[in-house]
């Protein structure tokens, strides 16, 4: 009789373990026991959490108890010690710039772009150049736990193909611009190059193609309609400088009356498809235009700062309903493409300027760089945060470096004590780009050899205007 009653609960038991396992369900990848910060609407932070990654998306963000009772996956990431978040979002950039780190520096805007970057590229850029040139800032942007960037420059198609390659996520923008440029020599030409780029890349995961008129400076209102109503055809984002520096207000004031804001406004040009860069000498009158039309903002601290542009009144955009992300501009203006300073210095700027220490908290910031980067891209649906039905872009941070310990707040050590360096390992769409260090999509050594090749090569084409 024993020994009935110990065979009829051991089938029970397997058959409790067998129902347990049925309603468990499969993922591909858990990551589990870090600080899960998952940006979403309540900021839930999970101190022991967990993300469930199936295919490009999440399933299930929460208590790594609750998530590993709940999914079972073939692929389990140990994050013990590390924070595990969305990945950042570089809402402008250049990133081919890259090869141009240092070319020219401590010069205005204005003298910088016609002096030295408009000829330099003038003289170098071809779509090879362009290749290993964002080849080298998407490595930088990688290691750096940047996810999505918005991009805007010459030969698009080429940057799109060497970012799905290095399997990142892209919106990027064929710039059109009222002089020829290395790529396309006419408007007719970039609207033809542009229309074929949109058509070619439309409805990728990775790559999203957009529109970039250059400015207003640098466009004529012909061209800036012509730019406005081909990403209309296709329902494609338009990317912008806006309000970068004074000359351009001046100009702007001089030729039409109007702010470059109200200018654009009065042409039909914005809308909930725009991402303007810089967005630093803007009025309250620019900001409810702004707001109304829902344009996005994206906010370059290290850029302006450098070339004395000015400081963007942020807290006010905020306040007025702007959505406002965080960029590094390119590499030839900033001088790097490195999130975690520009949170760092994004904070601390405004506290500055506002002489306040609470201006922008260091929780703003880091949603500057997530969530809020998304909403100025129109993309917080898909990126931005850790949420069922999201884009898998995940990154884990150490927090075991001596500038990083002790951590009393996960906010404020992201913004003021973390550094890129301390990014381990990076997770796009769902696929592992780097994992420990170590780049699993990109050749970093080809890309430094041709970086320095063609540092030799543009430094020739300049000669005396260098020195």
């Amino acid at each position: 009789m024993k020994r009935y009653f110990a065979f009829v609960a051991f089938i029970a038991f397997l058959l409790s373990a067998v129902a347990v396992h049925a309603q468990t369900q499969q993922v591909d990848t858990i990551i589990a026991h870090g600080i899960v910060v998952t940006m979403d609407s309540a900021r839930h932070v999970y101190e022991d959490g967990a993300v469930a990654v199936r295919d490009d998306s999440i399933v299930a963000v929460g208590p790594a108890d609750e998530i590993e009772s709940r999914y079972q996956a073939a692929h389990r990431i140990d994050a013990h010690g590390e924070i595990v978040m969305p990945g950042l979002i570089n809402g402008h950039a250049h990133a081919a710039m890259s090869l141009f780190r240092g070319l020219a520096d401590d010069l205005s805007l204005n003298d910088w772009l016609q002096k030295y970057i408009f000829p330099a590229e003038a003289r170098n850029v071809t779509p090879d150049f362009v290749e290993w040139g964002t080849r080298l800032g998407i490595l930088e942007m990688l290691r750096g736990g940047i996810t999505t960037y918005a991009d805007m420059y010459y030969f698009e198609d080429n940057v799109a193909q060497v970012t799905k390659a290095a399997g990142m996520r892209g919106v990027l923008g064929e710039t059109f611009i009222d002089f020829p440029a290395p790529d396309n020599k006419s408007v007719p030409q970039m609207i033809a190059y542009t229309e074929k780029y949109i058509q070619h890349w439309q409805g990728d995961p990775l790559i999203t193609p957009a529109v970039a008129p250059h400015s207003i400076y640098t466009c004529s209102t012909k061209t800036l309609e012509a730019a406005a109503a081909l990403a209309r055809k296709y329902h494609v984002p338009i990317l912008i400088h806006l309000s970068e520096a004074p000359f351009e207000g001046d100009q702007s004031r001089a030729k039409y009356g109007l702010s470059p804001t109200a200018y654009l406004e009065s042409i039909g040009f914005l809308g909930p498809d725009v991402t303007a860069a810089h967005c630093v000498w803007v009025n309250a009158g620019d900001m409810e235009l702004l707001a109304s039309h829902d344009v996005g903002c994206v906010h370059n601290p290290s850029s302006n700062m450098k070339l004395a542009s000015g400081a963007s009144p942020i807290v006010s955009l905020i306040a007025a309903n702007v959505p406002v992300g965080l960029g590094t501009d390119g590499a030839a203006s900033n001088n790097d493409l490195d999130m975690f300073e520009e949170m760092d210095l994004a904070a601390k700027l405004q506290k500055l300027v506002r002489m306040d220490p609470r201006a922008l908290p260091a929780e703003q910031v880091v949603a500057m760089a997530t969530i809020n980067g998304a909403r100025a891209l129109h993309m917080e649906k898909q990126i931005g945060s850790l949420e069922a039905g999201e884009k898998a872009d995940v990154i884990l941070i150490r927090t075991d470096a001596p500038h990083a310990t002790p951590m009393y707040n996960v906010y404020s050590q992201l913004v003021y004590a973390l550094k890129a360096s301390d990014v381990d390992s990076v997770m796009v769409g769902g696929r592992m780009v780097m994992e420990h260090r170590r780049m699993l999509t990109l050749d970093p050594a080809a890309i430094l050899a041709h970086a320095h090749a063609y540092a030799k090569q543009v430094s020739a084409s300049l000669g005396s205007a260098l020195k």
